[in-house]
């Protein structure tokens, strides 16, 4: 990351302007070098060689007095909240209603939210680390047959998984797993549990580990 400061005509102060690139597999932008003093950017087209480096370029310009290592790092966690409302537009079609009638329109808002609220507490069960978008995480966790079998009071749930990617696929059904059977657990010893107040501190505490010590559920002694 570099920065300098800029005053374009209308601007009534300067501004920092920073540029950050980042390291990526495939991209827009690869770096040749022409002698041993000056760098070229070049466009990259549909066949990049091997041992091309490859960036990712963006231009920030902002006037908080942040460390410049934290400016990237705030951008991305803006355009991360933006893009939970550009899902419920386009892909819970939250933006597909139009209705004179407010009754219904609130209906429809309220009941999108609600699935995509469920459904993202469910994507960060199995993926605690980071976000999932609903145009792959959809395909991904949906796509699967189940069974259930129910023997001596317990009922055991078989699924045959229909994706591509099995490796992944296992790996996030196990978490969905340990984390209802965490909420199984308490809520056998403690009958009056708010399971899904307990299963939401369960996930937010894989989410944020470091922030402190787990809270326990409610109900629940504190332990350690």
């Amino acid at each position: 990351m570099v920065e300098a400061s800029l005053q374009l005509l209308g601007w009534s102060a300067k501004r920092r302007v920073m540029i950050v690139r980042q390291r990526i597999r495939g991209g827009t932008a690869r770096e040749r070098r022409v002698d041993d003093k000056q760098l070229r950017l070049d466009l990259a087209g549909p066949s990049v060689h091997e041992g091309d480096r490859l960036w990712e370029y963006a231009v920030l310009v902002t006037d908080v007095n942040y460390p410049l290592e934290s400016i990237g790092q705030l951008y991305r966690d803006r355009a991360d909240a933006e893009n939970a409302f550009d899902e419920l537009k386009n892909q819970w079609g939250l933006g597909g209603l139009t209705t004179p009638d407010l009754n219904r329109s609130q209906t429809v808002a309220r009941a999108c939210a609600l699935v995509y609220n469920r459904w993202s507490w469910y994507c960060r069960a199995a993926h605690p680390t980071g976000r999932l978008e609903a145009i792959t995480s959809r395909p991904l966790l949906l796509a699967a047959v189940g069974k259930a079998v129910s023997h001596a009071n317990q009922t055991t749930l078989y699924l045959t998984l229909l994706h591509g990617r099995t490796d992944v696929l296992r790996r996030l059904i196990a978490n969905i797993g340990a984390a209802l059977g965490y909420i199984k657990a308490a809520a056998q010893q403690y009958k009056d549990l708010d399971r899904r107040g307990c299963l939401l501190r369960h996930i937010g505490d894989r989410i944020a580990p470091l922030i402190g010590p787990a809270r326990p559920p409610r109900g629940l002694p504190a332990t350690g």
